[in-house]
């Protein structure tokens, strides 16, 4: 099989429009055949990032290819606790899985790369507290310092307890969340009584 140069100029552009990412179905909606996909990728004209996600080699380095493929492979999650924490500066831990939030009702995603863990979320919890934040040319969701803060205390019994004062101290000392924000909350996530006496503790230090 052999593609013709207008063929393959036509393809990229499609690609340049949807940010230089796609996903094989998203190809296949604007026309673009499997076999292409397959052919380019082997002469070097897109790279494969993950199981049905490629992009046009053509396109800047991706700055996070792994939070770009999650944003295209898994548009509903909400990127949570220590990744969001991560992606606000405010933990000195590294991530060695993306953490997400799906809601309960929803299949868990079967990813290659990169590896993640999923957390179930529901209600205001799922769906408050969210940004969205543009990471090469994908949108992605990201949970706010003020609900990452109480997620991670909500969850410290899976990530520590320490993680979870340590994001609150970083939080209220870099002024990226208030304590009305976060006590806001920790109302939705329920743990108001649990991040009160630490939270009164940093305002008075």
């Amino acid at each position: 099989m052999s593609v013709s140069n207008e063929k393959i100029k036509e393809t990229l552009a499609v690609f340049e429009n949807h940010g230089g990412i796609m996903r094989t179905t998203e190809a296949l909606e604007e026309g673009i055949h499997s076999r292409i996909l397959y052919w380019m990728r082997d002469h070097g004209y897109l790279e494969k990032l993950e199981r049905g996600v490629y992009k046009a080699s053509s396109v800047e380095p991706l700055s996070n290819p792994d939070l770009a493929i999650i944003g295209t492979k898994i548009p509903a999650a909400r990127i949570c606790l220590i990744s969001a924490l991560h992606f606000h500066n405010m933990t000195t831990q590294l991530p060695h899985r993306i953490h997400i939030a799906l809601s309960r009702t929803r299949r868990n995603p079967k990813l290659d790369h990169p590896p993640i863990k999923v957390h179930r979320f529901s209600g205001d919890s799922l769906t408050e507290g969210v940004e969205i934040h543009e990471i090469d040319g994908v949108d992605i969701q990201v949970y706010n310092p003020a609900k990452t803060i109480a997620d991670c205390f909500k969850f410290r019994n899976k990530i520590g307890l320490d993680v979870a004062i340590e994001a609150l101290k970083d939080g209220i000392r870099d002024n990226k969340a208030s304590f009305n924000e976060i006590d806001k909350f920790a109302k939705i996530c329920r743990v108001q009584n649990v991040i009160r006496p630490y939270a009164e503790t940093i305002a008075h230090s």
